[in-house]
């Protein structure tokens, strides 16, 4: 019986090490959806470098609750998997919510971003959000702005000398 607890133990300890620090994460619902869904689930979000894992209700609760997190106590129930973004934090979010829609049974149920909670409709507002490349790539596109402008104007300037 002790190496059952033992092996819960270390099950809580194991979520937690997960979720320590983590910037996202959110929990989905999964009942229905076939093998080969989740299938392309998983591999989607092994690209994107989200852990993806289902733990027992129970034991995802307690880990929850030793961080600090109990307003995900009411969503442990039912069939839940969590995904856990380590490197962009709306890619849990985005990938989930496309995936809903495709496969009508999975469903989102809330999630956690940068220390906050957010239920159903707050995971759909993150999913929303680019990719961190594509944020890079939008503000230097709007830093070069002035500078390409400026250089037009002195272009346009030295044509007109030339002419």
């Amino acid at each position: 019986m002790s190496t059952l607890r033992d092996a819960k133990v270390g099950k809580v300890i194991e979520i937690k090490e997960k979720l320590n620090g983590v910037m996202s994460f959110i929990l989905i619902d999964y009942k229905g959806i076939t093998v080969a869904e989740d299938t392309e689930l998983r591999k989607e979000y092994r690209q994107e470098n989200v852990l993806y894992h289902v733990y027992k209700n129970r034991l995802l609760k307690i880990a929850l609750n030793e961080l600090g997190y109990n307003q995900f106590d009411d969503a442990l129930n039912g069939t839940t998997a969590i995904a856990i973004g380590t490197g962009d934090i709306a890619a849990p979010a985005r990938i989930a919510v496309a995936k809903a829609k495709k496969f009508k049974k999975l469903k989102l149920k809330c999630g956690f971003v940068d220390g906050s909670y957010l239920d159903e409709e707050g995971v759909k507002v993150l999913a929303t959000l680019p990719s961190k490349e594509v944020l890079i790539s939008q503000l230097l596109g709007m830093l070069q702005a002035p500078i390409a402008s400026y250089a037009r104007v002195l272009n346009s300037i030295a044509e007109k000398k030339e002419a």
